[in-house]
């Protein structure tokens, strides 16, 4: 690989990253399938439509699919959210997209394990970009 050629792909890095906002933490513990939280959870359906209020959130809409990957555990007085992506033949351009949404909004149908992790969130976690 060339010098420039290098230099050229960490300038798109950088600009990449640069556009990315840390936002505020919504729980400071979640519960996950794996270490990764790379396994969904369950499966729920979306009992109302819920508008995205922000980057950390998705889009859902009534009677859409939704994979659960992580239960965040609230704090005191907090709402509770989940982690997942939707599913819909009517809404493609949103699959794949994983985000957090408010547990109430969706019922689950199918829970995949009982085997789940506690875990502490990171900042990571809740970084948009």
């Amino acid at each position: 690989m060339s010098h420039p050629l290098v230099i050229l792909l960490c300038v798109g890095l950088l600009h990449e990253t640069a556009r990315a906002i840390l936002m505020d933490k919504l729980a400071d513990s979640k519960i996950c399938g794996d270490a990764e939280c790379s396994n969904v959870l369950s499966m729920a359906t979306a009992l109302d439509d819920f508008i995205a209020p922000d980057c950390r959130f998705i889009n859902i809409k009534k009677g859409q699919t939704v994979y659960v990957y992580s239960k965040l555990i609230p704090a005191e007085g907090t709402g509770v959210f989940w982690s997942g992506s939707v599913y819909s033949e009517r809404y493609v351009d949103q699959m794949g997209r994983i985000g957090y949404f408010p547990a109430t909004v969706v019922k689950e149908t199918n829970k995949f394990s009982d085997n789940t992790i506690d875990m502490q969130t990171t900042e990571m976690d809740f970084y948009c970009d």
